[in-house]
Order: structure tokens, then sequence, then C-alpha cells
């Protein structure tokens, strides 16, 4: 278990002059400190770890309330002030694919580490860490907080550019002119909304962590970023918003054509069973099998019936076209 660890584990310590990418080869050598003049790093893929965890905690003398966050199988939305450091717990959305996945991450920080820790390998911080590596930026002049203000916009701006990516696509399937009402399309509409759900909760779960964010106060921590990142996910789900409504709009729009060519239906059911009851019931009488029926007998009886079906279906036709009813 702790080679595994070791292979899902790196480091990134930098400073405005230094930079050095390095992997462990002992968990002894895990530490974290506020001591050094460097900001470290500290990234692991995994979170069956746990045993793990509990060693380098103890190792470093942090919070003891660590183990038990960290032994906690289920976590929620969390941001949580310990002895100089803060924890974090999101859950964040997975967009490599069409079919959203998500993962629980955690992120350990004070002001001279951080400590993220994922739930699946890959992530979308590799042009963060190229930013340091090749000194772009003002990112290694900062601490920290500064490094979760990237990570945390890295995550946002996937989710814009994932929604606006995919909202693209959903323009040019479901587009107005595209509306037809049948279960496929229906069912285009539904699996959209359901995305856009997804991308929401995502969305509000991470703005919480900023608004938490920005109320914590420890020595060397600087919340002052965070502002950026509300105002950029309320945008999103402002946007989520408005798409959604227009699919709700869609969906309303398809149940109106379903309801006009359910009544169109009905109304030409309605005016044939107008016009053919009339006859239907002239063509009953003269059908029963009495012997005393004296038109039966009358020498031009056919035709005249004939005419009088002539006559009451001109007149139905006649009737229901003065009241633009066809």
């Amino acid at each position: 278990m702790k080679s595994e660890f070791l292979k899902n584990t790196s480091l990134i310590s930098y400073s405005k002059k230094s930079f050095e990418k390095s992997c462990y080869t002992s968990i002894l050598d895990v530490i974290l400190t506020n001591s050094t003049p460097s900001t470290e790093w500290l990234n692991t893929y995994g979170l069956n770890f746990r045993e793990i965890f509990r060693e380098i905690i103890t190792n470093n003398n942090l919070d003891d309330f660590l183990i038990k966050l960290f032994m906690d199988e289920e976590h929620s939305n969390k941001v949580i002030l310990l002895n100089d450091l803060v924890f974090i717990s999101t859950r964040i959305l997975k967009t490599e694919s069409r079919t959203l996945d998500s993962e629980q991450m955690f992120f350990i920080i004070s002001s001279g580490f951080l400590w993220s820790i994922q739930e699946k390998e890959g992530d979308y911080f590799n042009w963060i860490r190229e930013r340091i590596e090749n000194n772009k930026g003002i990112v290694r002049r900062k601490k920290a907080d500064y490094l979760l203000f990237l990570i945390l916009e890295s995550i946002v701006d996937n989710y814009e550019d994932t929604y606006q990516k995919n909202a693209e696509l959903s323009a040019t399937i479901l587009e107005a002119e595209n509306i037809k009402p049948t279960p496929e399309f229906t069912a285009k509409v539904e699996k959209r909304k359901q995305e856009l759900f997804n991308f929401k909760k995502a969305t509000i779960s991470l703005k919480d962590t900023i608004l938490k964010l920005e109320k914590i106060k420890i020595e060397g921590f600087d919340v002052k970023y965070f502002s950026e990142l509300k105002e950029q996910t309320n945008n999103l789900i402002s946007n989520i918003d408005f798409e959604l409504q227009e699919l709700e709009s869609k969906i309303n729009l398809i149940f109106s054509i379903q309801g006009h060519r359910l009544n169109e239906v009905m109304k030409t059911l309605t005016i044939l069973s107008v016009i053919f009851i009339p006859l239907t019931f002239l063509a009953g009488i003269y059908g029963m099998n009495f012997e005393n029926i004296p038109e039966l007998k009358y020498k031009y009886g056919y035709f005249i019936l004939l005419g009088v079906m002539v006559v009451v279906t001109l007149g139905a036709v006649w009737y229901f076209k003065r009241k633009k009813w066809f």
C-alpha cells in the first residue's frame, strides 16, 4: 500500500527563484510545514490510503481532527478551519467524456503548503504546473493561497468550457426548426436538462466552497482572490438557468404542437361524424325488414332518399364552412 501511495504522489516545491519537481521514496519524507521559504504542492491520486494519511498527519503534528475527517466514508461539501490550516472537501465533475462523472477532492492548505488529494487519476491542472515550472505570471511569487485559487479557477474554467461546448452541440440539435413532437426529440431535451442539472449542482457546490473560503482567517492566507471565482460561478449558474428555461419552453412547445394536432384530428373526426350520423340514421330506417314501410313500394323512393342524403351532406358542409370549422 505504501509503494502504491508513493507511486501516486508527487511534490512540486517552488519559490520566486527556485523550482523542484520530485517524488517520494518514503512516507517519512512527506513533510508538511510552514517553516520552509518555498511553497510545497503535494498531490495524491486515490482516497484509499487512509492509514497512510493518518501516519502523515501524525508525523507532521497536524491537527488530529484531520484523521477523523479522512476516516469518514462519505463527505459533503466542507470547509473546516483547523489549527493553522484549512480542510476542504468538495465533489468535482469529470468532463472528459459526454457522460459526466464526478470525483471527490480534498485540500489541506496552510500558508506554506497545499496537499491536494483526488479520487481519480488525471486532472485539469497541467497548465498550472507548467506556469510554475516555467515561471510564468506571478504564481512563483505567491504562496499556497494563490495556488489554491488557480486550482479552483481551473475547475471553474473547465466547467465553463465544457458547458459552452455542450451548449453549442445542444443548440444545433435542439434548434427551433428541428422541434418535433416525437419521443426521440423529447428524450434529447430531457438528456440535456439532466446534464444541466448536474452542472448546476456541481457549480453551486463549488460556489458554496468559495463563499466559505472567503470567511477563512488564518495567518498567511489571503482570501481576496476568491471574489473573482464567485462572480464566475454566478455567471455560469445564470447561463445554466437561462438554458434550462429555454429547454422548458421547448417542452411546452412540443406539448402545444401535440395538443394542436390532436385538436385537428378530433375536429376532422367530429365533422365526419356529424355528416355521416344522419346518413346512417336514414339508411338504418329504410334498411329495416318491416312490411309496412310505404316508401319502399314507391317507384322513385330510392332516388328520393339518395337526394335527401345529398342535401343533408351539402347542408352540413355549408354550415361548417359558414362557421369556418374547416
